[in-house]
């Protein structure tokens, strides 16, 4: 069918400027910086009127040189050691008399990189060779923890280096304390795209993450006065081993600006702007266990040099000198600026495109080196949206076939709408992306113009089918007619990809039967499929678990079950071992000892490790129901308090911890923050209750604060409203470390109790389908509270934990706010489940079965089983192993 863009598309037609800066007066444009060259040949080819912009490249191939590249370096304790003393002596300058173990650290990370590097560089080299189809998986974050004791473990080297690093004084757990966490995300989308990177390249999948460089990340939490107060997360301030800046990967990025007719072709347009900045790649190798393939995560920050202005600088305007870089820099600083504002919200969408923009220009050029027509590019890329975020990638990919290339509507929407998947995590409608379209028309003028003509051409093609439907057409319209306009990013997605996916069956289920229903009914059921998160075991068990591990290994017989999780159903066998079971009850007791001295350390509370933990730790959230929990420990420590001397003493010992950081902008989230504190300040200081209640909040939540949490819990809770939360993976890691789960029947709850059995899993509260039902109700009555809720409500109301008023409305929400949520639903059960944990923990025996039944039958919550079904099911790409012999 012939498509006719429009040609009458709103355009921006002021002249741009950068947003915060005055326009330049004189000169109007900038000098272009020069590449400064002295002497030599390459002089003599400018006075000859030739070209110096290009490095120049070898003459020929030096032998030598790549036998190196393929060469591995020895494994032995010698070469090791000398090696990290050169990089303490070559790289950081550093003598006996003045290393430390922040140096050591970062020399033994050097150290460990060049071996990663060799072996990064011969996956890719492999992969291009073979002109492998890859699999680009775009995320806003990247939640990656620390590495260094990753890439040990990988390499398979941690004993050597810990050998090593002891003849030159240091103890290996020291320096691998030295590494801060990357500020690169912050939470469960975050780290599921860290997984998943990592299951690709322990399965030898050729794949690539792609982000954004955050400089300060979302924020460093502290606690004061138990308020949430947000600090930049300097992350970056020292050196970082573990990324590759590659100042010749760079690509020009436009905002604002005009749109001029081509005059050779009036549906294609030139999109003029002086508002230009330059996106610089940084690598992030990730390194496969029992493997020699190494994946990698190219990182996106702006370049700043060119823009400064010295003519602004030399006449005494300094501010206005380095204006241009502020405006650059910023929209790299920070994950997630807080949007409360319009300038926020136009700092978020610039965020985005600059991202976006990036990687399709990397991801082609790339592709062109193949030499392949256009209509082969869905054969050797598979785009993954990872949420709404990366949307714009596709009238990105539009403008750069139609414009850039000079392809046509149909061709080019073929090529999209073969490349792209997306993966959706959410049905909050808070979470659901929309950008006015006057703000996405003035930012990205060809842009808006292009998802004008992809929602005209598929309404177009809806009507068709369904005539005289106009309801259907405005339901599933892109444009929301709201005022102003809204982009439904969400809708972009779906209509711009060929598989459409959930986190989890139940998930799966209700995007299928609400948000996308009638895309489902137009498009058809299989285009929409489930692909059940999971997490990796190299992190999520091998390393932060290594007792429970070695364990594992035991039964197993070697360490083939890291990459295998379903060998670990080998261990159901010893659950009536004695032996084993002591065994495995003392690892466990060793990751609560260790719990407490981490409490110990970072908050100054001393905990009973023998007292049950019973853990929540995940983004604050109304959904996520933090504010439940609290409540239920206040009802539990007003009972307490109610109790005799002699019924106190037959009570079980219990640590609530919480962690978890509340958006800079979330009111009633940072509101909940405060009211754990100010429990927590009571609770803890009442020595009529000493060791018999704890409440914990571990401030700054992140995967290494993780590492020490979850293999200590005894119970974790995963208590979001049934219906709300898409799947979860933190509920998978609790599991995975011999933790029982609290949970409401929601997400990947589900799915765990079916495979682990419901007598190693809690479940309470409402279900799915009842939850429009009694939120119909709750908005018209307001039914009496359950009584263990009011008494609650009225431990907080006498001023127990402080000013009352300050929490007054969080118990609004529930009484007079219509309890969207349902707390006041779900709380009688929420009550029982406890009691009933309480029972089973009570008997030890019974408790340790469900520990290691949870372990044993956890295998299809691997990351592995979830990246083999997108690789075969979504992404249709084939697992290549790298090895030095193939290249």
């Amino acid at each position: 069918m012939d498509r006719n863009p429009s040609t009458t598309i709103p355009l921006s037609t002021v002249k741009a400027t950068t947003p915060g800066v005055p326009e330049p007066q004189e000169p109007v444009a900038q000098p272009t910086p020069l590449k400064r060259v002295v002497s030599g040949a390459a002089l003599k080819e400018l006075l000859a009127g030739g070209s110096s912009s290009q490095p120049k490249t070898p003459t020929k191939e030096s032998g030598e040189f790549r036998d190196y590249t393929h060469y591995e370096l020895p494994r032995d304790l010698v070469t090791i050691k000398n090696t990290v003393i050169m990089h303490l002596t070559a790289t950081f300058l550093r003598t006996p008399a003045n290393i430390d173990s922040a140096h050591a650290y970062l020399a033994s990370a050097f150290s460990v990189r060049d071996r990663l590097l060799q072996r990064w560089n011969l996956t890719n080299e492999y992969h291009t060779r073979i002109n492998a189809k890859r699999i680009y998986y775009m995320s806003l974050e990247f939640l990656i923890g620390r590495t260094f004791d990753n890439a040990l473990l990988a390499l398979s080297l941690r004993d050597e280096y810990s050998k090593a690093l002891g003849e030159v004084g240091f103890n290996l757990e020291d320096i691998i304390d030295e590494e801060r966490d990357a500020a690169l995300g912050n939470g469960g989308l975050g780290r599921l795209a860290a997984c998943y990177v990592d299951s690709m390249a322990c399965s030898n999948y050729p794949g690539w993450g792609y982000g954004l460089r955050y400089k300060y990340g979302m924020f460093q939490q502290q606690i004061i006065n138990g308020y949430q107060v947000e600090a930049p997360d300097c992350w970056l301030d020292s050196p970082n081993p573990w990324e590759f800046p590659r100042p010749d990967v760079t690509y020009p990025v436009k905002f604002y600006g005009h749109l001029v007719h081509d005059p050779e072709n009036e549906h294609r347009f030139k999109w003029e702007s002086n508002v230009v900045y330059d996106a610089m790649a940084f690598d992030v190798p990730v390194p496969g266990y029992g493997t020699k393939s190494v994946g990698n995560i190219r990182l996106w920050s702006c370049k700043t040099n060119h823009l400064f202005d010295l003519n602004k600088f030399n006449s005494g305007d300094y501010q206005g000198a380095t204006g241009g870089q502020v405006a650059a820099q910023i929209l790299t600083d920070v994950l997630y600026p807080n949007d409360n504002t319009n300038e926020g919200k136009e700092l978020r969408l610039r965020q985005e495109y600059l991202f976006c923009s990036a990687t399709l220009q990397d991801i082609i050029a790339r592709f062109k080196l193949t030499g392949k027509p256009w209509s082969e590019l869905p054969d050797l890329v598979a785009i993954q949206l990872n949420d709404t975020h990366p949307t714009l990638g596709v009238p990105e990919l539009m403008r750069i076939l139609i414009d850039d290339e000079g392809l046509e509507w149909d061709d080019a929407w073929d090529i999209i709408t073969r490349t792209f998947a997306f993966t959706n995590h959410t049905i909050l409608p808070e979470a659901m992306e929309k950008w006015p379209v006057p703000m996405l028309d003035k930012i990205l003028p060809r842009h808006m113009g292009i998802i004008y003509d992809i929602n005209l051409f598929f309404l177009q093609s809806v009507e068709k089918k369904y005539p005289n439907d106009r309801d259907l057409l405005r339901r599933i319209s892109i444009i929301e007619e709201s005022n102003p306009q809204q982009v439904r990013m969400a809708f972009l997605a779906c209509v711009g990809s060929h598989r459409v996916n959930g986190v989890a069956a139940i998930h799966s289920d209700i995007i299928k039967q609400s948000i996308f229903s009638d895309f489902v009914k137009i498009q058809g059921e299989d285009k929409f499929v489930n692909k059940t998160n999971g997490v990796s075991p190299r992190r999520w068990m091998n390393e932060c678990n290594p007792d429970m591990s070695s364990l594992i290994t035991e039964v197993v017989g070697d360490r083939s079950w890291v990459n295998d999780l379903t060998k670990v159903k080998l261990i159901e066998a010893k659950a009536n071992d004695e032996e084993f079971r002591e065994r495995w009850w003392a690892a466990k007791q060793k990751n609560k000892d260790r719990l407490a001295e981490y409490i110990l350390t970072t908050t100054g509370i001393k905990v009973n490790p023998n007292a049950l933990f019973d853990v929540q730790v995940k983004r604050i959230h109304e959904y996520k129901r933090q504010f439940m929990n609290i409540l239920s420990v206040i009802y539990r420590y007003h009972q307490l308090k109610q109790m005799s001397a002699e019924d106190r003493q037959k009570a079980l010992h219990r640590v609530c911890i919480f962690a978890g950081k509340a958006a800079s902008g979330y009111w009633v989230a940072k509101q909940v923050i405060k009211l754990i504190n100010s429990v927590a300040e009571v609770v803890n200081n009442d020595e009529e209750i000493g060791d018999l209640l704890k409440v914990v909040f571990i401030p700054d939540y992140s995967v290494t604060a993780a590492e020490y949490i979850i293999p200590a819990s005894d119970i974790s809770q995963h208590i979001s409203t049934a219906g709300t939360e898409a799947s979860g993976t933190s509920n998978m890691k609790f599991c995975l470390n011999g933790g029982i789960i609290l949970g409401t029947v929601d997400g990947a709850n589900i799915e765990i109790g079916e495979e682990i059995g419901e007598d190693q899993i809690f479940f309470f509260g409402c279900l799915a389908h009842e939850v429009e039902d009694f939120r119909h109700y709750l908005r018209f009555h307001q039914p009496k509270p359950d009584e263990a809720l009011q008494t609650a409500f009225d431990t907080i109301q006498a001023g127990t934990f402080g000013e009352a008023h300050i929490f007054q409305p969080l118990i609004d929400s529930i009484m007079r706010g219509g309890d969207v949520y349902l707390l006041s639903v779900d709380f009688p059960s929420y009550i029982q489940a406890h009691e009933a944990v309480e029972e089973a923990y009570r008997n030890h025996d019974e408790w340790i079965t469900k520990s290691i039944l949870s372990v044993a039958r956890m295998a299809k919550f691997s990351s592995d089983r979830s990246i083999q079904e997108y690789a075969e099911e979504v992404w249709n790409i084939e697992p290549f192993p790298v090895d030095s012999s193939k290249v």
